[in-house]
């Protein structure tokens, strides 16, 4: 199983879905970081990301790889992130095949109806919990 975990600004979202993905999955899942900046990137990778890529045409040509791909809702809305997603990245992510994941954080102009105010360490532990259930169906295996 491949997963991408995609993010920007700073990748801190992105480190702590790396962090909490690596305590649960079996190390030969491989989690690939896609950063829309090098500090992003980087950041993805202290979490112990197996492979690491910036900028556009980095997320466009890895994206198709992934079985699985996580990140904030922003990941699929162009210009968001200050800018730093640009629409191609968006639409690459929107496209890819993988099942997408995403935490319902976005920016001011979009107000996303039937979500509640669940924290976001309790929202990446749901998340990397949807993971999981994925991994174990397509693999066959108990974690």
């Amino acid at each position: 199983m491949k997963i991408a975990v995609i993010d920007g600004m700073g990748g801190s979202i992105g480190q702590h879905i790396i962090l909490e993905l690596r305590k649960k999955l079996p190390e030969d899942v491989e989690i690939i970081a896609l950063g829309s900046n090098a500090i992003a990137t980087g950041n993805m990778m202290k979490a112990r990301a197996n492979r690491g890529a910036t900028g556009e045409n980095a997320v466009k040509v890895c994206i198709n790889e992934a079985d699985v791909i996580m990140g904030s809702l922003s990941i699929v809305i162009p210009n968001s992130m200050m800018g730093e997603l640009t629409p191609a990245m968006a639409t690459a992510v929107a496209m890819a095949p993988g099942r997408k994941i995403l935490l319902p954080l976005t920016y001011p102009r979009l107000d996303i109806l039937g979500t509640t105010d669940t924290p976001l360490p309790r929202l990446i532990e749901q998340a990397v919990e949807m993971v999981m259930e994925i991994y174990e169906k397509e693999a066959g295996k108990d974690v």
